[in-house]
């Protein structure tokens, strides 16, 4: 058994099943163990939060998003460390692990400079937590723990989170990038 459970973590690929279920079980735990969907925008609401009140306490503690949800060192802040910590022990386990700031596709498309990547990156980044905020939760949350329980809101975000994606691959990599 133990042989087995080696194989499979030290695999490039993981089975979506396996992924799936794990995902499932992953999402039993947090609303069995905290009464609260499985999500990793709330991480970063977090992680901003504690990182304003080190430099204006007052202004957080005014805040009534804060209030609602208090920065904290919970265990929505320590999903996001996780899925970091989470993707780099698999990739040495696998074997895969290598650094890489412009992916190959995207050296490809629009050039070896990281500059653009990044600047992408971030900007790509800050909206979709905007974006995550603004409709209540992000993929995850959406996606997993809202289908889970048939949320119809959460089905129709999760459908319109792969159409955006898909979209805008194509604008990127297709038109932009032609």
């Amino acid at each position: 058994m133990g042989e087995y459970i080696l194989d499979l973590v030290t695999q490039v690929s993981w089975s979506p099943y396996v992924a799936g279920a794990g995902i499932g079980v992953l999402a039993l735990c947090a609303f069995l163990l905290s009464d609260h969907p499985l999500g990793c925008s709330t991480g970063y609401v977090k992680i901003s939060g504690l990182l304003e009140r080190t430099v204006r306490p007052a202004i957080v503690e005014k805040n009534e998003y804060y209030r609602v949800i208090p920065p904290a060192l919970d265990w929505q802040f320590f999903i996001v460390p996780g899925i970091i910590i989470g993707a780099f022990v698999s990739a040495m386990l696998s074997g895969s692990f290598q650094f890489v700031w412009v992916p190959a596709l995207w050296a490809d498309t629009f050039g070896p400079g990281p500059a653009p990547r990044i600047a992408v990156a971030v900007i790509g980044g800050i909206l979709l937590e905007t974006g995550a905020r603004w409709a209540g939760g992000c993929t995850s949350g959406h996606g997993i723990s809202g289908t889970l329980q048939l949320s119809c809101a959460s089905i129709v975000a999760a459908a319109c989170f792969f159409a955006g994606g898909i979209a805008m691959a194509l604008f990127l990599f297709r038109i932009i990038g032609s």
